[in-house]
């Protein structure tokens, strides 16, 4: 799939969804994760080093991520959707 880094546009996520997300694994709350850490895991795609809790490698850009509470894993969010899986989290261990 092609990258799309230029003209990224702000996640829109409605207010209500985001209250009532939670992670998945430890049902701990979600926030937006803000827009340098997303660029700095992009950066980690364009390189082929992010990988997943799958410890597979994440091969698209994220549009955004949601972080959990503990600020240990982030979901990332495509095309406005949340992807809530417990296996396509990423880790954020030695990024944060």
């Amino acid at each position: 799939m092609a990258e799309r880094t230029e003209g990224r546009r702000p996640v829109n996520i409605d207010k209500d969804l985001l209250a009532i997300l939670c992670c998945p694994d430890t049902k701990q709350d979600v926030s937006l994760a803000d827009a340098a850490l997303i660029a700095k895991l992009n950066e980690a795609v364009s390189r082929g080093q992010l990988k997943n809790r799958a410890n597979k490698p994440v091969t698209e850009s994220l549009d955004g991520g949601l972080i959990r509470g503990d600020r240990k894993m982030l979901y990332p969010i495509r095309e406005d959707i949340p992807v809530m899986l417990i296996e396509e989290g990423i880790p954020l261990e030695g990024i944060i």
